[in-house]
């Protein structure tokens, strides 16, 4: 079983690179050869773990939180978000105490709420990395088309989705996944 969690984290690590490439290049392509911005931003974003009826994180949800530890320790993360809801939190709990970090409560995720929270993530966090952990009720697509994905969100436990926000032309994302 752990064979396919480090060839999951394997596959994660050369996406990461590829996309660290990709990115420079993006930097480098105007007309002086100015790298990019110090600005770009970029956002996690997860669905809390598995749960039981009682929203409570089952077993599996909680090797799933260590799983995340796992897979997005070293990607230099300054903040994590996440509602008040303790499935959420139970999710990116493991993650925080390994950082060192303190998570940050939002309001309930609605599909209301969604600019306010992703405006005050990009204000407040240009050219961080910040983690953010929904709920698979709708807003978490929601979040990831004012994110700027285009295709269909994710969903599913273990989804890992990774938005780099430029300052200019369009977002890039990667779609991953983490835990077994």
């Amino acid at each position: 079983m752990r064979a396919i969690t480090m060839q999951q984290d394997s596959r994660l690590i050369i996406m990461v690179i590829m996309f660290l490439l990709f990115g420079c290049s993006v930097g480098y392509a105007g007309s002086n050869g100015a790298p990019k911005s110090e600005t770009t931003t970029t956002v996690i974003l997860i669905r809390h773990a598995e749960r039981d009826n009682f929203f409570n994180i089952t077993t599996q949800g909680r090797e799933r939180a260590k799983a995340l530890v796992d897979t997005v320790s070293n990607m230099g993360i300054t903040a994590i978000y996440s509602p008040d809801l303790r499935r959420n939190l139970d999710t990116v709990t493991p993650l925080a105490r390994h950082l060192g970090i303190d998570i940050t409560l939002t309001p309930r995720i609605s599909k209301k709420m969604v600019d306010k929270i992703v405006h005050g993530i990009l204000t407040r966090h240009t050219g961080e990395v910040v983690l953010l952990v929904g709920n698979g009720s709708g807003n978490l697509r929601s979040l990831h088309r004012r994110l700027g994905g285009t295709r269909e969100g994710l969903y599913q436990y273990g989804d890992l989705y990774i938005y780099t926000i430029l300052d200019q032309g369009p977002v890039i994302v990667v779609k991953s996944r983490y835990g077994s």
